[in-house]
């Protein structure tokens, strides 16, 4: 029997591939989009805490409210506004607009400049309000 695997090409090693910003974003949006799974866990988790009394409640208030926790939290909320924002773009690509190359530049990297502001502004917001 013939090595059929001998004539096929081999694909190319990302190190020959140059990063674009539509390549970033598109895997930051898948890792971000893994990343809230696990920052939904934690949502669920300080919402059964709340259930559960306030003895608890108080321990995952004081969990979430220390600096690591915090930090998770800034995470989680740039992760949420993130993916969000990528989800409005492929949603754009869905119904055949903004494929031009420049625009799609322009785009990812609106996208991730717009995260991040959002997030400095969700959080600034919420601390005036707390």
């Amino acid at each position: 029997m013939a090595n059929v695997t001998n004539n096929r090409p081999l694909s190319p090693h990302l190190s020959i591939y140059k990063p674009i910003p539509t390549m970033v974003m598109s895997i930051v949006h898948r890792i971000t989009g893994g990343a809230l799974y696990f920052g939904t866990i934690l949502v669920a988790w300080w919402l059964i805490a709340a259930a559960s009394g306030p003895a608890y409640y108080d321990w995952a208030n004081w969990a979430l409210g220390s600096i690591p926790g915090k930090l998770v939290l800034l995470g989680y909320t740039w992760a949420l506004i993130h993916h969000m924002l990528g989800g409005f773009r492929h949603f754009m690509w869905d119904l055949g607009r903004g494929f031009e190359k420049e625009f799609s530049t322009k785009l990812a990297i609106a996208n991730i400049i717009a995260s991040l502001c959002l997030t400095v502004l969700v959080w600034v917001v919420g601390f005036i309000v707390r």
